[in-house]
């Protein structure tokens, strides 16, 4: 690593009590991501070069998170809550070769952005030996205060209840993240002491510590609402409102139309075309994509799901995991999919179920068609070929294959292929008893006579 490389580390342990859950705290999601990868993403689009996240002891999920959709990520275990400086120390076998820049951005704080901690880094690589994330707070009230010199330099930090009340008129306010020379970091980290009613090493002893022995300490200023920490599910339900404002308010910058933009809730990696338009009560799980010009119809639900230009889906189309939607495909209302690929111009247009299927392009599947995917043991595919015709209330028992052309009656159970081109009836023949009605009323009506 070179004196221009940005290692971080991020500050996962905390147990969040408050949470009241068996879930590591920075694994609750906002917009369908964990907290934790909300940094880590921002991170890696800063440019950081090499990822170490501090844990507790039994934290194997976050683990696993973090290993699962991050490259390179390394871990290192606080055996005890000591506070954020022995936090930190806890990275020492990780990071005691570093050079360049240790930044330390703590995992319940998800709206820090790529450009702030590069703001961080690079005042590090400018000169700067240590570098505090400062905001200026509407209220301040409890925060730790940022108390800079003439020159904007970074003087110390003041904890509310120890600031005077000049020192409290200042609204500048310590935002927890802090970007270290490396040369540095391990040296002042053992000077911390614990002297102090909590009895825990705190990071922000590094400031007074580092101007002690004339090192240059700076701030980067960021938004307040960048630094908002989540510690209670309350926290949890306001970080997610912002998310989405800031979710919806992207989309429509980019080329959507939201028809009611406050009842459309987005994933985090939700991907909208130009010119889409989404109606009320939408909903994006993760992993969805929607191609230009598509419209998304009221309470619908999308997960999964890959929608090409043009389409149109719903109202009330439930998309699920592994689902491709064509060019100018149909889903209408009251249509689930799941592990289906609709090809360009097919139309499912209402009260059906199609999974572990292909439907071929400009196919037309009838109300209330289903595909028997699931024998109880197994799941099994149906093939539909392009331009054929399924009948309403058509129930089709995979493993089957629909030829291309061919027509399938109207509330026929298809067990075998059925040929392109060909017509399949799968059902009992219609039969009539001349008088039956009248009969079994008469019957009824003197058994109730007696």
């Amino acid at each position: 690593m070179s004196e221009l490389s940005m290692n971080v580390v991020v500050l996962a342990a905390g147990k969040g009590t408050r949470m009241k859950s068996s879930t590591p705290k920075v694994l609750h999601e906002i917009a369908n991501r964990p907290m934790l990868g909300h940094v880590l993403t921002a991170l890696a689009q800063a440019g950081a070069d090499k990822k170490t996240v501090v844990i507790s002891p039994g934290q194997e999920s976050v683990v696993a998170y973090a290993q699962t959709h991050f490259d390179h990520v390394d871990f290192a275990v606080q055996e005890d809550p000591r506070g954020t400086a022995d936090a930190v120390k806890a990275t020492r076998d990780v990071l005691q070769d570093a050079q360049g820049t240790v930044l330390v951005a703590f995992g319940d704080v998800p709206f820090v952005t790529a450009d702030t901690f590069k703001k961080m880094h690079t005042s590090i690589k400018n000169g700067a030996d240590i570098v505090v994330l400062g905001f200026n707070a509407e209220d301040p009230t409890g925060y730790g205060r940022i108390m800079v010199d003439a020159d904007g330099h970074l003087e110390r930090i003041i904890e509310h209840k120890d600031a005077s009340e000049t020192a409290r008129a200042c609204q500048l306010c310590n935002g927890g993240a802090m970007a270290v020379r490396a040369t540095y970091l391990f040296d002042l980290l053992d000077q911390v002491n614990c002297d102090n009613a909590a009895g825990e090493y705190y990071l922000p002893d590094l400031v007074s510590l580092g101007n002690a022995r004339g090192l240059t300490c700076d701030v980067v200023v960021g938004l307040e609402e960048e630094v908002l920490g989540v510690n209670s599910r309350v926290d949890l339900a306001v970080a997610e409102n912002i998310m989405q404002e800031a979710l919806r308010t992207a989309a429509m910058e980019n080329g959507a139309t939201l028809l009611d933009p406050h009842s459309v809730y987005f994933s985090a990696d939700t991907q909208l075309g130009r010119d889409v338009v989404v109606g009320q009560n939408v909903v994006f799980g993760p992993g969805v994509s929607i191609g230009n010009g598509t419209t998304i119809k009221p309470f619908s639900h999308l997960e999964g799901a890959q929608i090409k230009a043009e389409a149109d889906i719903g109202p009330y189309a439930r998309l699920r995991p592994g689902t491709e939607i064509g060019v100018g495909a149909r889903i209408g209302n009251f249509v689930e999919t799941k592990k289906a690929i609709i090809e360009d111009g097919a139309k499912v247009n209402h009260l059906s179920y199609i999974g572990d299927a292909r439907v071929g392009a400009k196919a037309n599947i009838g109300a209330g068609t289903i595909t028997c995917n699931y024998d109880g043991f197994n799941k099994s595919h149906t093939d539909i070929g392009a331009g054929a015709f399924v009948g309403s209330n058509s129930s089709l028992i995979a493993p089957v294959k629909i030829g291309d052309g061919s027509y399938i009656g109207s509330g026929s159970v298809v067990t075998k292929d059925v040929t392109e081109n060909a017509l399949a009836v799968a059902r009992g023949r219609q039969m009539e008893k001349i008088g039956w009605a009248e009969r079994f009323r008469s019957l009824q009506l003197k058994r109730k006579a007696k």
